[in-house]
């Protein structure tokens, strides 16, 4: 494949964003290398300014469950555009999406919406201190909560990409209540929640982290977490900005059976324009202004477009959860077929998978926190990354991101996957 158009763009692109793009991992600075640009996409496949094709992975990071432009949602999409693109006051939409959510979510009284997965993280945090009247918060090592200044202490994502160390433009006293756990250490879990308990107002989690790779948690990990916070009057929050609505109809809670009090949204809620979202418990959801004194709001919050997009995204996954059951299949298929490959190779190699959320670490050991994550073969992952984009295949450009699938994707994609995993030479 040729890549002249790419370059000059980002060559072109650097000199008026820094550099060249508008968030960090696009920069393939993990992988080497120029990134990509692209043009199109449509259904599994997207199409770069150079004419090349790709089997895409990423599906914006989350939001495309259902492939690129979906006739349903690009016709809603439409409509609503030519009727308004945005009010600054309540419309009908904003009620329906918040009613299918509720049907979808058993555990959902209320819900508001913002615009990105980071404001519904800072928010919900914000709400479970206002409601507690308490100020410490567990976070776990390599989750990645958005940039708000609180959550980037030792984060996942594209700080681990970048390498970043530390986080610059935070003061330390904004993160001195930040307590940061590795992720699956139920000694270190329940040793920290009883020593803090009495000051400590959240503890949010990546029910599923993807921040790292895809993974998922170890049997009876978030049921203690679960039990802690509910004897220590801790607000557990669910970060499913990832998981929401695709590994379930539910998310995570019902994949996993576990409850949150808060859980933060994004992604497959806006069918792939910006939102996020926020909701819980009606006790806790009752202390956000205007019926309470936690502040919070938003110009664009329940954008009539994003409310459409996502509306009509949320419904197909509501009449259709066949679509989990196909993604389940794609993801089990790939999966297997890797590891075959990788096995028969002598490439050592960790898949982790749940549902349509995978990666691949060229370690030997288990991947269940942060430290088994960051201990992989990371110049494999570099050559494995270029093989496959070279061959039509368009990954997350890091190590530390999990790939998503479509509901588009068909067996003829993973098969071609295969193929080019296959031709890999490590």
């Amino acid at each position: 494949m040729t890549y002249s158009k790419s370059d000059a763009l980002f060559n072109e692109a650097q000199q008026h964003i820094p550099g060249g793009v508008n968030s960090p991992v696009r920069a393939f600075k993990q992988v080497g290398g120029n990134p990509v640009f692209m043009q199109s996409a449509q259904g599994a496949y997207m199409y770069d300014v150079d004419g090349n094709q790709y089997i895409d992975y990423i599906n914006s990071w989350g939001p495309m469950i259902l492939g690129h432009n979906h006739a349903d949602v690009v016709a809603a999409v439409q409509k609503q555009a030519a009727t308004a693109f945005s009010f600054g006051a309540p419309t009908a939409l904003e009620v329906e999406i918040a009613k299918l959510i509720k049907r979808m979510v058993p555990n959902m009284d209320m819900v508001r919406m913002v615009s990105s997965g980071t404001e519904a993280c800072m928010s919900a945090l914000r709400l479970a201190r206002g409601y507690t009247g308490k100020n410490k918060l567990i976070k776990f090592e390599g989750h990645y909560h958005g940039h708000a200044d609180m959550f980037l202490k030792k984060a996942g994502s594209g700080v681990a990409t970048l390498g970043i160390k530390q986080e610059g433009g935070i003061p330390a006293v904004v993160t001195d209540d930040t307590l940061v756990l590795a992720f699956n250490d139920a000694e270190a879990l329940e040793q920290t929640i009883m020593q803090h308990g009495h000051e400590l107002a959240a503890v949010i989690v990546e029910p599923v982290a993807g921040n790292m790779g895809c993974v998922p948690p170890k049997a009876g990990y978030l049921e203690l977490m679960r039990e802690l916070c509910s004897k220590h009057n801790v607000v557990l929050i669910f970060d499913e900005v990832m998981t929401g609505f695709r590994l379930a109809k539910g998310g995570a809670q019902e994949r996993l059976g576990i409850w949150a009090d808060l859980v933060t949204y994004g992604k497959v809620i806006g069918g792939g324009l910006p939102v996020g979202a926020f909701g819980g418990r009606k006790d806790i959801m009752s202390c956000i202004a205007p019926l309470g004194s936690v502040y919070q709001a938003g110009t664009l919050s329940g954008n009539p477009l994003a409310m459409t997009a996502g509306y009509t995204t949320l419904s197909i996954l509501n009449e259709q959860p066949d679509i989990y059951n196909n993604l389940e299949l794609k993801g089990k298929a790939l999966a297997k077929g890797m590891a075959e490959i990788f096995s028969a190779k002598g490439t050592s190699h960790v898949i982790n998978l749940l549902g349509s959320m995978i990666s691949i670490h060229f370690c030997e050991n288990a991947v269940t926190d942060f430290q088994s994550a960051t201990a992989g073969n990371n110049d494999t992952f570099k050559k494995f990354f270029h093989h496959m984009l070279d061959n039509g295949i368009y990954l997350p450009p890091s190590a530390f991101e999990t790939w998503f699938l479509c509901n588009t994707l068909s067996d003829a994609d993973v098969q071609k996957t295969l193929e080019v995993c296959r031709s890999f030479e490590a």
